[in-house]
């Protein structure tokens, strides 16, 4: 098993998609940091203060306009109303939850990216594990060795998850380590409120308590991990069942994108709630985010994203191992 493992992560390392991923990610963090850079210089220009009481102050006037606006959608409003109510309460306990600092960076990369970014970077590992050499007739070399078929499957789903592990842990690094250079490197010690909750329209603040800002970063890096499996495991399973590496990625970014839309879309939609992309943003529960439907919960989430993952995982072993291989 090592040695197919090994043998799978040779092949991922050769195509180059781990360098490219990287170059990728390090390009997008340049430019995240430098887009906020430019909005801290312009907030403290507009405001003619550094004081990020002054600033959150001005945020909460700001949405206080908007809310009095008519022209805006309910679930815009709904979203404005529970935001306001989470600033005032970091203003009344006095912590600031945007210090700058590269921890603070990382922490929301991390929360923007979950739903579309990192997954996309898992499907481009995983779409051509089984599917490109299904349809350049390499598989059949595979399975005239005297190895079952499931195990071969298992050493390249082995590889995959190695690979998204890998690729999160350089997200971290290297969101850490560019934006560091600009906001520097303090802020693991920073405190940090979680554990809100929504309540129809109202910001549910009894569970609310006082986290470190390592502690915080580990725990969305762990929601971002798993999302990434689940998507991992999507696309392998669609690896599997076609031969196109571009019909692949093309219904998984579609899905995607669909999930993205949907998620501000679907609050009268109450069935939605069990579609994998609506379920991503695992991180929105720790931040106290309000849920794109009324009675999701982080626990609902991760268990609709459990299933999903494992049928497919379930589906592309039955498929691999009983399907004629020509």
């Amino acid at each position: 098993m090592s040695n197919l493992v090994y043998n799978e992560m040779l092949k991922i390392v050769r195509k180059k998609r781990l360098s490219v991923i990287a170059a990728i990610v390090a390009v997008l963090v340049v430019l995240f940091t430098y887009a906020q850079y430019k909005q801290v210089q312009e907030i403290q220009e507009r405001l003619g203060t550094t004081d990020w009481r002054t600033q959150l102050q001005q945020q909460i006037i700001d949405a206080q306009n908007r809310l009095n606006s008519s022209s805006i959608s309910e679930e815009w409003r709904k979203y404005l109303h529970i935001r306001l109510q989470q600033q005032q309460y970091y203003l009344e306990h006095d912590i600031n939850p945007s210090a700058p600092g590269a921890p603070t960076f990382m922490r929301m990369f991390i929360e923007n990216a979950i739903d579309l970014f990192l997954p996309l970077l898992m499907m481009v590992v995983a779409a051509d594990l089984v599917s490109s050499e299904a349809s350049i007739g390499t598989i059949k070399l595979l399975l005239t060795r005297p190895v079952k078929r499931g195990t071969i499957l298992l050493s390249k789903y082995i590889a995959l998850l190695l690979s998204i592990s890998f690729i999160l842990l350089m997200v971290a690094l290297l969101s850490y380590l560019i934006s560091g250079i600009v906001f520097g490197y303090q802020g693991w010690r920073l405190p940090l409120l979680t554990g809100f909750t929504i309540n129809g329209e109202e910001l549910n603040t009894e569970g609310v308590h006082l986290l470190p800002q390592w502690k915080y970063v580990l725990i969305e890096l762990g929601l971002a991990w798993f999302v990434s499996i689940v998507v991992g495991t999507l696309t392998f399973m669609l690896s599997v069942l076609m031969r196109s590496t571009a019909a692949v990625m093309g219904i998984m970014l579609a899905a995607l994108i669909s999930g993205a839309i949907l998620s501000n879309m679907v609050s009268s939609w109450e069935s939605a709630k069990y579609l994998f992309m609506v379920n991503l943003r695992l991180t929105d529960y720790v931040n106290g985010t309000a849920p794109p439907i009324e009675g999701m919960t982080l626990g609902f989430s991760m268990t609709v994203l459990a299933v999903w993952g494992l049928a497919a995982l379930v589906i592309s072993f039955i498929v691999f191992t009983k399907r004629d291989v020509y």
